[in-house]
């Protein structure tokens, strides 16, 4: 059976899950929606007034299991990373979860995927720290949920200009607003860095399997 988003509410999140390998499929500008492990994205979301586009889709899988479905939505299509980063305007990460993820886990997990980050790209000692407090908020804010991410639900992260982050699960507020873009952006940089959890995720998110079937024909 299939989640969709009109009709239920669904989450995502991560932990475990962010070191998984992926299965993942892309979307294209001509669909209206993608089905992503029975997760339908719509091709438009609206985030602080204003329409982003899907850039991408794909799922994160822990050995054989699915664990959840991701979507990235954008003002403007981009296709490399450093694009997305350097983009203005309102953005959002939507995560569905396809498989129970605890408090513990989650918290394992997206500390690991910070710790295993190059502190190059920031050597600006006040901003990491920054990032990691606000890390730290969004960390407590899920480990407080009883029993983590459930199946079923779904997180959004909207960064969202003049307010920073908002974090929403199953359509509430979860935490107060992150206000820091540094922090967005090094949540965008689990799935979009130089290192990322999952390198065919990413690309899947950046819209570019189709690119790369045609490379390879």
């Amino acid at each position: 059976m299939k989640f969709n988003f009109r009709t239920m509410p669904s989450l995502v999140a991560a932990s475990s899950v962010l070191a998984a390998a992926s299965c993942v499929v892309a979307c294209s500008p001509a669909l209206a929606a993608i089905d992503v492990g029975g997760v339908e994205f719509d091709d438009a979301a609206h985030v602080a007034g204003r329409s982003l586009k899907l850039n991408g889709g794909g799922i994160s899988m822990r050995l054989i299991f699915k664990v959840y479905a991701m979507g990235l939505y954008l003002l403007d299509r981009r296709r490399t990373a450093e694009d997305v980063l350097a983009s203005e305007g309102p953005r959002r990460l939507m995560i569905a979860m396809l498989r129970d993820v605890s408090g513990q886990e989650f918290d394992e997990a997206v500390m690991r995927s910070m710790a295993d980050k190059d502190d190059k790209s920031d050597p600006d000692r006040d901003s990491q720290a920054r990032i990691a407090g606000q890390m730290a908020q969004l960390v407590r804010a899920i480990t407080s949920q009883p029993g983590g991410l459930r199946k079923g639900d779904l997180l959004t992260l909207d960064w969202v200009p003049g307010t920073g982050t908002v974090v929403e699960l199953n359509r509430k507020p979860l935490t107060e607003p992150l206000r820091d873009i540094a922090f967005y952006n090094a949540l965008l940089g689990i799935w979009l860095g130089d290192k990322p959890v999952d390198p065919l995720l990413k690309t899947r998110l950046l819209g570019r399997s189709t690119e790369m079937r045609a490379a390879a024909n």
